[in-house]
C-alpha cells in the first residue's frame, strides 16, 4: 500500500499527527462540558447556553483571527492558541478534583477555550497549503479531514469510558496531554514560509478586513457553499443536548453516550476514507446539495428516534453526509480563493460554519424547553430540507459546478 501523496511531505506528515491529536483531545472536552452541566442542572435552555456562550465571541473575533492569520507566522500562532486550551482542560480538571467547579467557572472556560479555539482555526486551516505544492492540496484536505474524523471517533469513544469509570476529571486531564501533543509537533515542523499580507500601518486594518469580507461575499461560489453549511448547521445542529437525549430520552450510561457522541464521526469517517482515495470529484455543486438535504433528513429521523440504535444510525448518516460536504466546500474555498486572502476567507467563513452550530445548539436548546427536544430536533430537519431547494433555485451555477472551473467574482 503506497503512502497518500500528501503524507510524503515530511511537514505536512508532522502536521497531521499533531492535528490527530489535537482534535482528539478537543473531542473530550467538548463532550464532557455539556455531560458535566447536565449534572448540575436537566433544563435544556442551560445546555443551550452552551452554544450562546460559543457563538458571542465567534462573532467579535472571527475577522480578527484571519487578519492574524495572514500577518503573524501561522504555525507560532497555532502553538500559542493549543496551550491555550489545553491550559483550560488542565483547570477544569484540577477544579473538578478539587471539589470546587461551579457552573459559572464551567461557563467562564468554556469562553476562553472559544477564544483559544477561534484564533486557531484560521491560522491552522491557512497552514496546509504552505506546506503541501498545489497538486498534492486535495489529497491534503481529505487527509486533513480524515485525520478530524478518526480524533472525532476516539476522542467521545475514550472520553465516554473515562466519564463512566473515571469522572470528568480524567476526561479533562486526558485532553490535555492531547493538546500538549499537538504543541510538541508543532515545534518538531520547523519553519514554515508564508505569503504574508502586506500590513497597512498600526491598530486594526479594518481595509484588510473588509477585502476578505467583500470576497467572500461577493464569490459566486463560496458564498453559496457557506450558506448551505450555515442553513445545515442553523437547522439540525443540537449538540448540546446529546447529554439529554442520552440521560433523559434515551436513558443511556456514560459510555453509550460516548458511542452516540462517537457516531457523527463515525460517519465521516466513513466518507472521508472513500474520498481520501480519490484523486478528483466532479459535480461538486450537486454533491454538496445533495448532502446538505441528507442531513435535513437525518435530523428528522433522529428527533423521531426513541431508540438507541436508530439515533444512532440517524447521526452515523448526517455525519457522512457532513463530511462529504465539508471536503468538497473546502476544496471549493481552497481553489478558489488567492493564499494572501486564505486566512480571512477562513475567518469570514468561520463565522458561519462555526457560529451555525452554536446558534443551532441555542436554537434547539431554548426551543427544546419549549415544545420538547425531539420536536425541535426533527422540525429543524424539515426547514433544512427545505432550504436546500431555495438555495439550488438561487444559486443555478453553484448546481453546475463540476470541480475544475476557476471561477471569478
Amino acid at each position: 500500500m503506497t503512502l497518500p501523496p500528501a503524507l510524503r511531505h515530511r511537514q505536512f506528515l508532522i502536521f497531521w499527527l499533531g492535528m490527530l491529536l489535537s482534535w482528539t483531545g478537543n473531542q473530550m472536552l467538548i463532550w464532557t462540558l455539556p455531560w458535566h452541566i447536565r449534572a448540575f442542572t436537566d433544563n435544556p435552555a442551560a445546555l443551550g447556553s452552551i452554544g450562546l456562550l460559543r457563538l458571542l465571541p465567534t462573532l467579535t473575533l472571527s475577522l480578527f483571527a484571519g487578519v492574524l492569520a495572514d500577518r503573524l507566522n501561522r504555525r507560532k500562532l497555532t502553538m500559542l492558541t493549543q496551550s491555550l486550551m489545553g491550559l483550560t482542560a488542565l483547570t477544569l480538571a484540577l477544579l473538578t478534583l478539587s471539589g470546587r467547579l461551579q457552573l459559572w467557572m464551567i461557563y467562564a472556560l468554556l469562553l476562553v477555550h472559544t477564544a483559544a479555539f477561534l484564533l486557531d482555526l484560521p491560522a491552522r486551516y491557512a497552514l496546509t497549503p504552505n506546506i503541501v505544492p498545489e497538486e498534492a492540496l486535495t489529497n491534503a484536505l481529505g487527509l486533513e479531514t480524515l485525520a478530524l474524523q478518526i480524533g472525532g471517533v476516539a476522542g467521545p469513544l475514550l472520553n465516554g469510558l473515562l466519564l463512566e469509570r473515571l469522572g470528568e476529571q480524567a476526561s479533562y486531564l486526558g485532553a490535555f496531554l492531547f493538546f500538549a501533543g499537538m504543541v510538541l509537533t508543532l515545534a518538531l515542523m520547523g519553519d514554515v514560509p508564508q505569503e504574508n499580507a502586506a500590513p497597512r500601518g498600526r491598530g486594526v486594518d479594518w481595509e484588510a478586513i473588509r477585502e476578505g469580507v467583500r470576497f467572500t461575499f461577493t464569490h459566486p461560489l463560496i458564498l453559496p457553499a457557506m450558506l448551505l453549511d450555515f442553513l445545515a448547521t442553523v437547522m439540525t445542529r443540537a449538540d448540546s443536548l446529546l447529554s439529554y437525549v442520552a440521560r433523559d430520552i434515551l436513558h443511556v450510561s456514560g459510555s453509550a453516550y460516548g458511542l452516540l457522541t462517537a457516531a457523527p464521526m463515525l460517519g465521516a469517517l466513513t466518507a472521508g476514507l472513500v474520498f481520501a482515495q480519490l484523486r478528483t470529484v466532479r459535480g461538486q455543486g450537486r454533491l454538496v446539495l445533495g448532502a446538505v438535504g441528507m442531513i435535513g433528513a437525518g435530523a428528522v429521523l433522529f428527533g423521531l428516534s426513541r431508540a438507541f440504535w436508530l439515533s444512532t444510525a440517524a447521526l452515523y448518516l448526517m455525519g457522512a453526509a457532513d463530511a462529504v460536504s465539508t471536503i468538497v466546500r473546502s476544496a471549493i474555498r481552497q481553489f478558489q480563493t488567492p493564499d494572501r486572502l486564505r486566512g480571512r476567507m477562513t475567518s469570514v467563513n468561520q463565522i458561519f460554519f462555526m457560529g451555525g452550530p452554536y446558534l443551532g445548539d441555542v436554537k434547539s436548546g431554548f426551543l427544546g424547553s419549549l415544545i420538547g427536544v425531539p420536536l425541535a430536533i426533527a422540525l429543524g430537519g424539515v426547514a433544512c430540507v427545505l432550504g436546500v431547494a431555495w438555495i439550488d433555485r438561487r444559486w443555478p451555477q453553484f448546481r453546475r459546478y463540476q470541480g475544475v472551473e476557476n471561477i471569478q467574482r
